[in-house]
C-alpha cells in the first residue's frame, strides 16, 4: 500500500498573535519539528501551506513537498483537500497537524502500519484519549476531495466512527498542540 504523509501548515496562527508555525522551539520552528517526526517515519511527505507562505521553502528544505492550497484562507477542509488532490495514487493518508511538533515518529508509524492492515481510519490514544495524526483509507477520497471550510475531516470522522481503529500509543505528544504562547509554557 502506498499510504501518503500530509503535514497541514496552512493555517493562520490568530489566537497565536504571530505565525506560530515560525516560532522557535528548542531553537528550531515548531512547524520544522513536526515536520521532522513525520519525516522520520515517511520519507516522501507533502505540507500543505498558505499562498506566499514562509515556511514553504523551509519545508521543502527539510524534504517535504510543498503544495500550496490556494483557498487556505477559508479552512482546514480547503487544505485537506489540496493535499488529497495531490497524492492521488495514495491508498491512504496520514493527516499530521503542524503545530503538533511533540509527536513521536513511532506514532506516525502505527497510525501508517493501521492502514496498511486494512483499517479504514486510525487514529493514536494515549491515556484513553483520542489525539493525532489521524490516518484515512482511500475509500474516503471523494469525501475528503469534498471538503469545505474549517471543520477538516471532523464530520467524516463522526459518521463512521464505529470503523475508527484507535492504536494505543505511549505518546502524550498526539494530544498536544500549540494554539497559544501559554501552551509553549506547559
Amino acid at each position: 500500500m502506498k499510504i501518503a504523509a500530509i503535514l497541514l501548515a496552512a493555517g493562520k496562527s490568530s489566537r497565536f498573535g504571530a505565525n506560530k508555525l515560525l516560532h522557535p522551539l528548542a531553537g528550531t520552528p515548531i512547524a520544522l519539528r513536526s515536520a521532522a517526526s513525520l519525516l522520520t517515519a515517511c520519507p516522501q511527505a507533502v505540507a500543505v501551506v498558505s499562498p506566499g507562505s514562509a515556511l514553504q521553502p523551509l519545508l521543502e528544505a527539510a524534504g517535504l513537498h510543498a503544495v500550496v492550497s490556494e483557498r487556505a484562507h477559508e479552512g482546514m477542509g480547503e487544505s485537506l483537500k489540496s493535499a488529497i488532490a495531490a497524492t492521488p495514487d495514495a491508498d491512504g493518508w496520514v493527516v499530521a497537524l503542524a503545530d503538533m511538533p511533540y509527536v513521536r515518529p513511532a506514532t506516525h508509524t502505527a497510525i501508517m502500519r493501521a492502514l496498511a492492515d486494512g483499517a479504514a481510519i486510525a487514529a493514536p490514544v494515549y491515556r484513553g484519549e483520542r489525539g493525532h495524526p489521524v490516518g484515512l483509507s482511500a475509500r474516503f477520497r471523494e469525501d475528503l476531495l469534498a471538503l469545505e471550510g474549517d471543520a477538516g475531516a471532523r464530520m467524516i470522522l463522526k459518521s463512521h466512527a464505529h470503523e475508527i481503529r484507535l492504536v494505543e500509543v505511549d505518546d502524550p505528544g498526539v494530544l498536544k498542540d500549540i494554539d497559544t504562547p501559554a501552551d509553549l509554557a506547559s
